[in-house]
């Protein structure tokens, strides 16, 4: 039994990504780590190429990757909300395994979850609920496909601001326009994965539960 996780974040040893190999150790089965910043992934060009084939007709990495994931018993889709929505990789992934669903349903019936790192603070209701909107789009693919969905990993992640070098004097930087005018690079510091229990756990449980899942059946 193996289970695949997929991560669209395009920083090296990311919250994202220490999140996802998390969650897939906690499985205590075969697993594998995608990273899609290595591979070549267009989005899907709504062609219905792929009707008759269950294969993209665009001959890049991402038919490589829609086989992997019907290959698994199991996948969880790791990404991050770049202006309150998922990241495009993550996105195009998603789109290329459409060719699996047609007449096969190949996904159907396979437990699957998802991991966010997201960087508006969710309490605030003036602010877009970004780690919602990801983790959505995650779950209605699945829902779509007929996957189960068994849970998901929210991680406060970092305001690119931090790291850029002007987070305080920009007239645009999001530290204060997502935590207020007196916000400063100090202040809002650099989230990390570990430092976040709830994260941790759920990482941990979304492991175990897809585990349980596979096995039951």
């Amino acid at each position: 039994m193996k289970v695949l996780g997929v991560s669209g974040s395009p920083i090296k040893n990311s919250n994202t990504d220490r999140a996802l190999k998390l969650a897939l150790e906690s499985t205590g089965l075969e697993t594998e780590f995608v990273k899609l910043k290595d591979y070549t992934v267009a989005p899907c060009q709504a062609c219905l190429g792929c009707v008759k084939t269950n294969t993209c007709v665009i001959k890049d990495d991402g038919i490589e990757l829609a086989e992997k994931a019907k290959e698994a018993d199991a996948l969880i889709i790791a990404g991050f909300t770049p202006y309150s929505s998922l990241d495009s990789r993550t996105k195009a992934f998603i789109e290329r395994l459409y060719p699996l669903r047609h007449t096969h349903g190949y996904m159907a019936g396979k437990p699957g979850g998802a991991i966010i790192t997201y960087a508006v603070p969710t309490d605030n209701e003036m602010l877009p609920p970004a780690s919602d909107f990801g983790v959505n789009a995650i779950q209605f693919y699945m829902m779509e496909e007929g996957m189960e969905f068994i849970g998901d990993v929210r991680i406060k992640g970092v305001i690119p601001c931090v790291k850029c070098g002007h987070g305080d004097e920009c007239k645009m930087s999001g530290i204060k326009m997502l935590y207020g005018p007196e916000a400063t690079v100090s202040s809002v510091g650099v989230g990390t994965f570990e430092e976040q229990p709830e994260a941790v756990e759920a990482a941990i449980k979304l492991g175990k539960d897809i585990a349980k899942k596979i096995t039951q059946k």
